[in-house]
């Protein structure tokens, strides 16, 4: 595969996995400095600014992650991977709509825990293909676990 269709492939993934981060900014923006913070939140909650961060180097991860999987299998090898990644970043963008758009922290909980499943069953799909690109994924299945924990917990403290 040459350097230019490699590169061409990783900017593809790249703009996909960051439109998919955009569709969540643009519900959590309004929320963030209105009913969010008026929640009751457990006291282990990280400050604000920790989130965009954390995300953006989340995301950079996963989208490397996807480009050295298609790079190494090409589409026809790793389609089954890909296909789940494309699920996890689908169910990823639905979170924040549920969440932040509809205020719903109980469905935005049921949700990150298909989304949960979704990132493991792609982390090991992943992992046969190549064992780098399934520990690029590690850090977002441990977030997403702590995410789904804080969501929980956010749920329980106002219903």
């Amino acid at each position: 595969m040459s350097r230019g269709r490699q590169a061409f492939g990783l900017v593809v993934v790249v703009v996909v996995t960051f439109a998919a981060a955009g569709i969540g900014s643009v519900f959590t923006s309004g929320s963030v400095s209105q009913w969010y913070p008026a929640l009751e939140k457990p006291s282990w909650t990280p400050p604000g600014w920790l989130f965009g961060p954390v995300w953006t180097a989340l995301y950079t991860l996963m989208a490397v992650a996807a480009w050295v999987v298609w790079r190494k299998e090409g589409w026809a090898g790793a389609r089954a991977a890909l296909v789940l990644y494309a699920v996890q970043l689908a169910l990823n963008a639905a979170w924040s709509p549920l969440f932040f758009g509809l205020r719903m922290p109980g469905v935005a909980f049921a949700e990150l825990v298909v989304l949960w499943l979704a990132i493991i069953a792609m982390a090991v799909a992943f992992w046969k293909k190549s064992l780098v690109a399934g520990a690029l994924l590690v850090p977002y299945a441990l977030w997403t676990t702590f995410a789904a924990a804080l969501n929980l917990a956010i749920w329980r403290m106002n219903a």
